[in-house]
């Protein structure tokens, strides 16, 4: 081969390389879990919770993942007496380097409740949070809105924005939604059962769903905006997670995403993106971005489903 065409594809070659390089490098995904301290669904002893959280936390650090998880802090109290082994599964969190944040007091929705009792539930789910925060030189900065709901009107979302801003806290996006509860239900009942084979059956489908889901919202953001965005996804505190969370930290890891904090997330300018579109939504928020510029019908298409299966054992 002549010299100068082999000189030339070697740095074709090499240029392409460091692109692909590049590229995943700048794949950057914040994991963030809803619910702290747990969801147990019925199995709710200290010694149980205590093993779930240690093994979410364990995995988050095996993977170097600067985890938040957000607090309900009614979870903390027991007949109004407030529980100190549930307090100190949060204080685990903040040990290993986690952040927390305010998911109010007691998980209650935007659009069925009253201004005023939902700000003030905000702030009453800060209580404890907060001190702890302090006690490990943290900031309790970061909250999300339960069920993903964040006003049925353009006035309402303002309102509950200022409130927000005015409070310290900055709101917190999803951009990967899905049914992991479903399947965490699921999973609890088997376990329930001691249905070993069923839980190893529902375990393999949830890390299938779950990559179905990261690669349908990574097209949907290259779709929307020329480029996949910095994602944000979204899961609970709960037992699948518990066993399966490793699995599914190496399937994200093996698309070439970075694990970053909620703060370095919220860096992309993706997440300034206005939204205009309004309604009784609980939805990722490329959703949202896309309503607000218009997009309908077969811009939507393809979003992975939970199996039938799934729906039936959590009825």
């Amino acid at each position: 081969m002549n010299y100068k065409i082999q000189n030339w594809f070697t740095t074709i070659f090499i240029y392409v390389l460091i692109s692909v390089q590049l590229f995943a490098q700048n794949k950057k995904i914040c994991i963030t879990v809803d619910d702290l301290p747990t969801v147990s669904y019925g199995l709710n002893t200290p010694e149980f919770n205590l093993k779930l959280t240690q093994n979410i936390v364990k995995a988050f650090k095996a993977y170097n993942v600067p985890a938040i998880g957000y607090v309900n802090e009614q979870k903390l109290y027991n007949n109004s007496k407030l529980v100190k082994s549930s307090v100190a599964l949060l204080e685990l969190w903040l040990q290993n380097g986690m952040e927390l944040g305010n998911h109010t007091y007691a998980h209650i929705d935007f659009h069925r409740s009253t201004f005023n009792a939902y700000t003030s539930n905000i702030i009453k789910g800060e209580k404890i949070t907060k001190q702890l925060a302090k006690k490990y030189n943290t900031k309790l900065q970061y909250f999300r809105h339960p069920y993903l709901r964040i006003g049925l009107r353009a006035s309402q979302a303002d309102s509950l924005n200022l409130f927000l801003q005015k409070h310290g806290y900055i709101p917190a996006p999803v951009t990967i939604d899905n049914d992991d509860y479903l399947f965490a239900y699921a999973y609890s009942k088997a376990f329930s059962k001691k249905d070993t084979t069923l839980m190893k059956t529902i375990g393999k489908d949830y890390i299938t769903y779950m990559e179905q889901k990261l690669l349908y919202f990574e097209n949907q953001s290259i779709k929307l905006f020329n480029r996949n965005i910095s994602q944000t996804l979204l899961i609970h505190a709960n037992l699948l997670n518990s066993k399966y969370l490793n699995e599914l930290l190496a399937m994200i890891q093996s698309h070439g995403y970075n694990f970053v904090s909620q703060t370095e997330i919220l860096r992309d300018p993706a997440y300034q993106e206005p939204i205009t579109k309004y309604g009784n939504w609980g939805i990722s928020w490329i959703d949202r971005w896309a309503l607000s510029r218009g997009k309908k019908g077969d811009f939507f298409k393809g979003d992975p489903v939970t199996p039938e299966y799934i729906k039936e054992l959590t009825k």
